[in-house]
């Protein structure tokens, strides 16, 4: 592949990447879940289904435990996280989405379920499931991870 073609490739990923990830920030918005920025939803993610500690999440990020704390700071004073002890480590503590937390991600599932049935619209439904098949072998395990 071409370096011109490798650059094409890599910037149609990623504009694909900000519109799904603005869709779903907006679908959530819709739904009735204001005061989130995308970079919330990257924590959401991390903190489900078991929750995590601020230095789990902040590697998750790609941020410092500082920056971490501030986010978990915002989202348990909205109301969408708690704090509770950790089951295995008395000096921890573990951040675990509430119902209101959960009930955000399951409208940012449905959110980007509405952004990907535009691409089934467009591409058809094998197309799309050949290419989230192919996009999992190139980045198997994430993490998933804001754009600042």
């Amino acid at each position: 592949m071409q370096n011109s073609e490798a650059m094409g490739l890599s910037a149609a990923l990623l504009a694909v990447a900000g519109e799904l990830t603005q869709r779903i920030n907006e679908g959530v918005v819709a739904r009735g879940f204001e005061g989130l920025r995308p970079a919330h939803g990257f924590a959401f993610a991390r903190l489900a289904p078991d929750g995590a500690t601020v230095t789990d999440l902040a590697a998750h990020l790609g941020v410092t435990k500082q920056a971490a704390s501030q986010l978990v700071d915002e989202i348990v004073r909205k109301g969408y996280a708690e704090r509770r002890p950790h089951p295995q480590d008395a000096r921890a503590r573990l951040v675990v989405l509430t119902e209101r937390g959960w009930a955000c991600t399951r409208a940012a599932e449905e959110a980007a379920a509405d952004a990907v049935r535009a691409w089934v619209a467009l591409l058809g439904e094998r197309e799309v499931r050949a290419l989230r098949d192919q996009l999992v072998r190139i980045a198997p395990y994430g993490p998933l991870k804001p754009a600042w």
